[in-house]
């Protein structure tokens, strides 16, 4: 089957898998009061970082075009997308909305749009889910059963270090994030159906890293079957620690680390971890 693989540039990638994969990456923009960033290959994070870091006001993101998807489009017979949650972001409804345009011009092109309800690793292990089923020669149908079911499946943690982020876009009340903020309450979010959910506040990082182990193994079924994906926004050793304890006390399939890009880090902030399975 001529394919090809093509997600937001929320969907974080080792340069191991992009190799394995070569998944047609769409990138977001990212804007920080006057300046813009794309979230390319050009993308520098311990940049993006510091101005987001300086910046008293919100950090603001624009999904693509759906121009910006046709491009990606182009490139094979077979179509297969994934975007961040549709709860969160635009970007879905313009992969749709390209989908649209390109059936319109090309009558036989399959493009299939997958929602993750997730982002960063959780796209990252359903482009992994998906390439493995394509690899294995499964019909294009099935595979985007499979893949559908998979999403359903999956489950996304993670644990901030530093809420400033979500005070300043007003996701949470500056007056409650900064409490949580002197008391160390390190909050365990999760998805919900593609939404973001409190699932338990924790006093102390280490703790709330604790917690996290334990929720994955009460969350978890038939783990033994699956991949586990770690994604770090500038904390590779803390991932790598978090890594060993999951291996440690669980037997998943595999367990994996990417770094987050821009998209992701502006979310997690300096020091968050994304966990999905």
């Amino acid at each position: 089957m001529n394919y090809k693989i093509v997600a937001d540039s929320s969907c974080d990638l080792s340069s191991s898998l992009q190799e394995k994969m070569d998944v047609g990456l769409v990138p977001l923009t990212i804007q920080i009061e006057e300046k813009e960033f794309v979230d390319d290959e050009t993308m520098d994070v311990d940049v993006l970082l510091k101005e987001m870091k300086k910046s008293k006001m919100p950090i603001k993101t624009a999904c693509p075009s759906p121009t910006d998807f046709l491009k990606e489009y182009e490139k094979a017979d077979n179509i297969f997308v994934v975007t961040l949650s549709s709860g969160v972001s635009g970007t879905y409804n313009s992969a749709v909305m390209a989908k649209d345009l390109i059936s319109e011009k090309v009558g036989n092109k399959f493009v299939h749009v997958f929602d993750s309800l997730s982002a960063s690793v959780g796209e990252t292990l359903v482009s992994m889910k998906l390439h493995e089923l394509l690899q294995k020669n499964y019909d294009r149908l099935e595979v985007v059963d499979k893949v559908e079911n998979y999403i359903k499946e999956m489950k996304t943690f993670f644990i901030l270090e530093s809420l400033e982020n979500l005070i300043k876009a007003g996701r949470i009340n500056k007056f409650v994030g900064q409490v949580a903020t002197a008391l160390s309450i390190k909050p365990i979010m999760g998805a919900d159906k593609g939404t973001i959910k409190l699932v338990e506040k924790v006093r102390g990082s280490k703790r709330a890293f604790r917690r996290l182990v334990e929720v994955i193994g009460e969350q978890g079924t038939r783990i033994e079957d699956k991949v586990l994906g770690i994604s770090h926004c500038n904390a590779l050793e803390k991932a790598e620690n978090l890594k060993k304890e999951i291996e440690a006390k669980y037997n998943f399939k595999e367990v994996i680390i990417v770094e987050m890009a821009g998209l992701s880090s502006v979310y997690a902030y300096d020091g968050g971890i994304i966990v999905a399975f």
